[in-house]
């Protein structure tokens, strides 16, 4: 007989393994880093034979992939975009100018650090991103979504008050946004 214990936990590797091999891809492109998208899901490198594919809206995506520098403009529609989607929810920042800015480093309308906004689950690093280091980086994502471990969504949910706090500390009350419920 197969007590609650086992049962949650074999619930739970079921769960997480469809989830590992359905990944339904929303990018958000901005700059230049939008442009390593099409090979990596066309035919050469075929991210689909992966369980990656494209999104349509949020609403259909479980990963928002950030492609690209942020202003404190375009991050205000990210998070809007990011608060869209359905759980479980991942996001991937993809480039240098999602981890310190980038070649836009000192530029005052540049966001430098995405994680004070958004919990990113995964960084792909470089300037830009190959498909090959695209493609680990999906890798990487599904290793983390199959231990459990990918738990951004709800690290949002638990600490909401920190991220708007610093969306507030860029953007003032100038473009108030909505406050969803969970």
């Amino acid at each position: 007989m197969i007590n609650d214990k086992n049962s949650q936990k074999i619930a739970d590797f079921i769960k997480n393994w469809a989830r590992k091999h359905s990944i339904w891809v929303l990018a958000y492109g901005t700059g230049c880093g939008a442009i390593e998208i099409p090979p990596t899901m066309t035919s050469r490198y075929d991210a689909e034979r992966l369980g990656v594919r494209g999104a349509a809206t949020p609403r259909q995506a479980d990963v928002l992939l950030i492609t690209g520098y942020l202003t404190t403009k375009t991050l205000k529609r990210v998070i809007r975009v990011y608060e869209q989607m359905q759980d479980p929810k991942y996001v991937i920042g993809f480039g240098s100018c999602t981890i310190n800015g980038g070649m836009y480093y000192d530029s005052y309308n540049t966001i430098k650090v995405l994680d004070k906004y958004l919990p990113v689950d995964v960084y792909i690093n470089g300037c830009m991103p190959r498909p090959e280091a695209v493609l680990a980086g999906f890798g990487k994502l599904q290793q983390l979504i199959a231990e459990g471990k990918a738990n951004g969504a709800q690290k949002y949910k638990d600490d909401h008050e920190y991220y708007r706090g610093n969306l507030r500390k860029i953007i003032g009350n100038k473009y108030e946004m909505p406050l969803y419920n969970w």
